[in-house]
């Protein structure tokens, strides 16, 4: 049975299923799930069929979700259904897909409906939304997390394989780790925030829920991008994941660090978690955790507070009681905050943030428990604050500092409650998160979700240079069997993968000895795709090579048909007169092969 986002269109691509049985399905299991507090509302299904036959017109080679049916966040706005960020006084109908939402469906993603939430997304627990609360999957007594609880809850119990979460403080991590799930929080900007009801507008960003890195990393690929209408958006170009490196540096906090509130089992979990990383070759390495707690209580003991503030001002102002209490108390505080206050907190976030970089200088990544414990439905509503605040010890220092995070599961304890590791790097480095986290996410074994499915056969994926390398792309003689591959193997040059350009080149027979081509970059619309290798070098060979480079080929910059731009070589444009144009065979390897024959 078909359950993750690469085994649905994987199916659909070969006609063993079609995206109209699969949109069929999971409305079948939302109604055979039976827990009305995961939907706020739900699409017309109708509709929705009408548009997964639609997809039986168009290209699916085209479409990267073509007919995967997605969740949406009701603060996320999606035409056709109501806005509401868990807050009936607040609810409008959007004239516009969010810019994510758009995206998605343009790839060939299916909205199914919109998912509750802790109201306005101010919350770690799932417990704050008048739609009721979602039932925790994998335990029922649980709480299901927050704030995306909807989101968490509906791909855990497998009624759809995709969903959008938001995550401000941890509210895209918290309900993965309690929902055995994945959660991918992006690098801020990543992720175009137009058409989100904010929460703190300088550190929200759209997450992603899934049941495998690579099914969140798809859906990643698809969304990330700058976009004019949101002016918090970046240029950040989303690397390919790579295949686990030789040489990994994990930062582990400090010996008597760690809080977990008395939670044994959870203790225990992390530390075998620990011994997963070691296993899989990981270096672990000791960092000081205090500077990211001090941060983490800037987030609502400082002036962020405010942000949430401005959002639901003017409602506190003429329906009060139309606000959860819980999140009227919190957010009202922000209206005391002076613009004191304000700049007092930025100057010691800027100090802060700079210990964090220091910290990063000298590891990969750091590893967290995603939570410190777990608590029941009941001991959240008897205790909401401090309980709440207690989730959160992991997560709410991380968009303060601009860090990007993927909440993996990593066990199931004893008493049957789910424990989850957080990784967290700099922000740009998604993929290097995602790449290093589906091998640990195989290596545990667990079932994905609450419905007791196996993991799938992670794919392999290319190699990556280490920090020390250089990679650079050959497209000639320097191709591995082909004549001068000698002289990488000489410097000690390490195959990475095999790659091909962006459709933007030309490839030329130059009359050189031993025979070589010549590579330009010419109008997009007039190229092709050239095949290559890309190979490793360190910084030192990498300089004795290009020094060595006669004329009339030298080192350029080359763009790869996945987006990446690597250092290749390239060809002097007035070298190509009178030189015969060979791109039609693709590559270097097949001309000369074809040239062998005659």
């Amino acid at each position: 049975m078909t359950e993750t986002v690469a085994e649905i269109i994987a199916a659909h691509r070969a006609g063993t299923a079609s995206p109209v049985e699969t949109v069929a399905r999971s409305f079948q299991r939302i109604r055979d799930h039976n827990d009305p507090a995961i939907f706020i509302s739900l699409r017309d299904k109708k509709d929705a069929l009408a548009e997964a036959e639609a997809l039986a017109k168009k290209d699916a080679a085209t479409l990267p979700l073509f007919g995967v049916p997605v969740a949406v966040k009701d603060n996320i706005d999606a035409q056709g259904l109501a806005t509401t960020a868990a807050c009936p006084a607040f609810s409008y109908m959007p004239a516009q897909d969010s810019t994510a939402v758009a995206k998605l469906r343009a790839a060939g993603a299916i909205v199914i409906g919109k998912t509750n939430l802790d109201q306005f997304a101010t919350g770690l627990v799932g417990v704050r939304s008048p739609y009721g609360i979602p039932r925790n999957p994998m335990r029922g007594d649980l709480v299901p997390g927050g704030s995306s609880s909807g989101s968490a809850v509906a791909v855990s119990a497998g009624l759809v394989p995709l969903a959008l979460g938001t995550d401000t403080a941890g509210s895209g991590r918290v309900p993965a780790m309690l929902n055995n799930i994945v959660g991918l929080k992006p690098s801020l900007g990543l992720i175009s925030n137009a058409g989100l009801v904010p929460a703190c507008r300088t550190l929200d960003c759209i997450s992603v829920f899934s049941l495998t890195v690579d099914d969140a990393m798809a859906a990643l690929k698809v969304m990330a991008g700058s976009d004019k209408a949101d002016p918090f958006s970046r240029e950040r170009p989303l690397a390919e994941m790579t295949a686990f490196p030789a040489k990994l540096r994990l930062g582990v906090p400090r010996n008597g660090q760690l809080i977990f509130f008395g939670d044994k089992h959870s203790e225990k979990a992390y530390g075998e978690a620990m011994k997963r990383w070691a296993s899989l070759g990981a270096e672990l390495v000791e960092f000081d955790l205090e500077p990211f707690y001090e941060t983490a209580r800037l987030l609502y003991e400082g002036p962020w507070v405010a942000e949430r503030y401005l959002v639901i001002r003017d409602l506190l102002a003429s329906s009060p009681d139309a606000i959860h209490p819980v999140t009227r108390e919190i957010t009202a505080a922000g209206s005391r905050l002076t613009a004191a206050d304000t700049f007092a907190a930025l100057y010691r976030l800027q100090g802060l943030r700079q210990t964090a970089e220091r910290t990063f200088a000298g590891i990969d990544a750091i590893v967290l428990p995603t939570a410190p414990t777990a608590y029941s439905t009941a001991q959240v509503l008897a205790n909401p604050i401090e309980l709440n605040s207690r989730l959160g010890t992991y997560t709410n220092f991380v968009n303060l500092l601009d860090l990007c995070g993927l909440a993996l599961p990593a066990s199931i304890r004893a008493d049957g409650i789910p424990f989850g590791i957080t990784l967290l790097a700099p922000a740009g480095k998604d993929a290097m998160l995602a790449g290093i986290g589906r091998a640990f996410h195989a290596g545990t074994g667990l079932p994905v979700g609450a419905r007791g499915v196996k993991q799938p056969i992670l794919a392999p994926l290319p190699n990556a240079a280490h920090d020390d390398e250089i990679a650079i792309a050959v497209v000639g003689a320097h191709l591995s069997g082909m004549a001068l591959n000698g002289e990488l193997l000489a410097l000690g040059g390490r195959l990475l993968e095999e790659a091909s350009t962006a459709p933007d080149y030309r490839l030329y027979a130059l009359d050189t000895t031993p025979p070589k081509p010549g590579m330009l970059r010419v109008e997009q619309g007039t190229g092709s795709t050239i095949k290559l290798e890309l190979w490793a070098l360190s910084a030192a060979a990498f300089g004795k090579f290009v020094a060595a480079i006669p004329p009339p080929l030298s080192i350029g910059t080359i763009r790869l048909s996945d987006g990446r731009g690597v250092k290749g070589f390239i060809v002097e444009p007035a070298e190509i007169y009178g030189a015969r144009d060979i791109s039609s065979y693709g590559g270097w390897r097949a001309f000369m092969k074809e040239k062998a024959a005659v």
